[in-house]
C-alpha cells in the first residue's frame, strides 16, 4: 500500500513540526497562500457530481485532510445519483446557510451557472473543477489540458488496436464539458494519426454509473459486434467495460483506454480485460480547490495566476492558456496505469 506523510499545519505550529498521515503529500505545500494573517477560519463546501462512488470518496479524503491541516470547516456533499437539479438544490441550500465558499464539480455546467451567479452576487467565493467553460466562478482549476488528456487516451487505444477498427466512446453527460473535451481530443487525434479507425456511433451518455456503462456498451456491441475498442471518459466506464469484456470472453479482442481508478478497475487490469487506465488524484484536486478558496477569501487574488505553485503534485506551475480567461488554471496531474504499476496506487 502506498501512503504519504502529510504536514499537519496546526500540529506543526503547536508542536514544533508534528506530522500526520494523509492521502495528499503536502510536504512542499504553499502554506503562505493559505495562512490567515488574522487567524481566520472559513466554512467551505465542496459539491460533487455524485456522492458515494470511489472517485468522490477519494476527493473527500483530500477535503477532510485540508480541514485537519488548516482548521477550516471544510466538507463535501453531493447527490446520490448524477442529477443536475439535485446538485443545484444543494448549492441553493449552501447559499442559504451562508457558507464562505462553494467548490463545485458540476454534472452540468449550464445547469449550475445561474445558481453560482447567485452565490457570487452574495459574496460567496466560487471555485470549480472539470468545468473549463464555466462563466460564473471566481476560479476554475483543471488537473491538465483536457484535449491533451484525450489525445493520450487515444494514442494508447489506437496502438492497442493496431490503428484499425471501430470504437465507441462514453461520457458521463453530454453537458460535461471536460469529458466532452477529452473525447474531442481523442477523436481529433484518431482522425489525424489512425485514419483506418472510426467512431462507431454517437457518444454514449452513462451518467457516471458503472451499471449504465455496462448496459449501454452491451447494447452497442449487440448492434455492432465488430467494435474492437472502447474509450472511456467517466471513471466508472473502466468497471462497466471490464465487466462486459470479461463476461463476453473478449480479453485481447476488445481494447480499452479510459479514465479509471485502481480500486475500481484493478480486478480487470489483473485479468487482462482492461489494459490501461488514466487518472488524476481526486484527493489532490479537492485539496487544490480548497487552497484557492482560502487564498481568495484572504485577499490574495494577485497570487492566483499563471505560474502559481501550490506545492501539490501536478499543481506546481499552473498555466492559464487563454489570455481572455486568466482565472482558468491548468496543472499537469495525470498518470497512466497498467497491470505493471497498479500496485503503486492504493485508491
Amino acid at each position: 500500500m502506498k501512503h504519504f506523510l502529510a504536514v499537519t499545519f496546526l500540529g506543526a505550529m503547536a508542536a514544533g513540526g508534528a506530522y500526520a498521515e494523509g492521502p495528499v503529500d503536502v510536504t512542499n505545500v504553499n502554506k503562505e497562500l493559505i495562512t490567515s494573517v488574522e487567524g481566520k477560519t472559513y466554512t467551505i463546501a465542496t459539491v460533487v457530481k455524485v456522492d458515494g462512488i470511489a472517485w468522490f470518496d477519494r476527493m473527500r479524503e483530500g477535503v477532510d485532510q485540508f480541514k485537519d491541516d488548516t482548521g477550516n470547516d471544510t466538507f463535501m456533499v453531493g447527490p446520490s445519483q448524477a442529477d443536475a437539479a439535485a446538485q443545484v438544490q444543494m448549492i441553493e441550500n449552501l447559499i442559504a446557510q451562508g457558507v464562505d465558499a462553494i467548490l463545485v464539480v458540476p454534472f452540468s455546467v449550464e445547469a449550475v451557472e445561474p445558481v453560482l451567479k447567485k452565490a457570487r452576487d452574495k459574496g460567496i467565493v466560487v471555485i470549480t473543477h472539470e468545468a473549463s467553460n464555466i462563466q460564473n466562478a471566481d476560479y476554475d482549476i483543471e488537473a491538465f489540458d483536457n484535449f491533451a488528456y484525450g489525445e493520450n487516451l487515444m494514442k494508447v487505444l489506437g496502438e492497442a488496436m493496431g490503428g484499425k477498427g471501430k470504437y465507441v466512446a462514453t461520457v458521463g453527460s453530454l453537458t460535461s464539458k471536460s469529458q466532452m473535451e477529452w473525447i474531442d481530443g481523442a477523436i481529433a487525434y484518431q482522425e489525424k494519426n489512425f485514419p483506418e479507425m472510426s467512431l462507431a456511433m454517437d457518444r454514449l451518455e452513462t451518467y457516471d454509473d458503472a451499471n449504465q456503462d455496462y448496459t449501454k456498451l452491451k447494447e452497442a456491441f449487440t448492434a455492432q459486434p465488430d467494435i474492437t475498442g472502447i474509450i472511456g471518459g467517466p471513471m466508472p466506464t473502466s468497471a462497466g467495460a471490464g465487466r462486459l469484456i470479461t463476461e463476453s470472453g473478449l480479453e485481447g479482442k476488445v481494447q480499452f483506454s479510459g479514465t479509471g481508478l485502481v480500486s475500481v478497475a484493478g480486478e480487470y487490469l489483473d485479468n487482462g480485460a482492461v489494459e490501461y487506465i488514466q487518472f488524476w488524484d481526486p484527493a489532490v484536486a479537492g485539496y487544490a480547490m480548497n487552497m484557492l478558496a482560502v487564498a481568495a477569501l484572504e485577499g490574495k487574488r494577485d497570487q492566483i495566476k499563471a505560474g502559481l505553485d501550490l506545492g501539490l503534485q501536478g499543481y506546481t506551475d499552473l498555466i492559464a492558456p487563454d489570455p481572455a480567461a486568466p482565472n482558468k488554471l491548468y496543472g499537469a496531474g495525470w498518470v497512466g496505469v497498467t497491470k505493471d504499476n497498479m500496485a503503486e496506487y492504493d485508491f
